[in-house]
């Protein structure tokens, strides 16, 4: 079945990097675009990066310049990487696959806490 597991949260100083990882187990990864998301404490979780099957990429305002994201298909892996991490930037991060236009398995997320 699929699954996807996200790792590599932490708390880190204002200014700091982080590299989340999202590992896929259960269908072909490289057939799928991927997304990941983060929802701060009360308020809405938001799309903040992706990568198309082509390997494109898309950011949020928020991040663009900051984040970056890549994958590793041979090891069915998506990456985040976050620099010059912000108070704001503080979350739950959770990957997503997409399918069909709508995003249809999640991992369990990965807190991220930035101070």
């Amino acid at each position: 079945h699929v699954q996807l597991v996200e790792s590599g949260g932490g708390s880190v100083q204002a200014g700091g990097p982080l590299r989340l990882s999202c590992a896929a187990s259960g269908y072909t990864y490289s057939s799928h675009c991927m997304g990941w998301f983060r929802q701060a404490p009360g308020k809405e979780r938001e799309g903040v990066a992706g990568m198309n099957r082509d390997g494109s990429t898309h950011y949020s305002d928020s991040v663009k310049g900051r984040f970056t994201v890549s994958r590793a298909n041979a090891k069915d892996t998506l990456y985040l990487r976050l620099n010059a991490l912000k108070t704001e930037d503080t979350g739950i991060y959770y990957c997503a696959r997409e399918d069909r236009l709508h995003y249809d398995y999640w991992g369990q997320g990965t807190q991220v806490t930035v101070s």
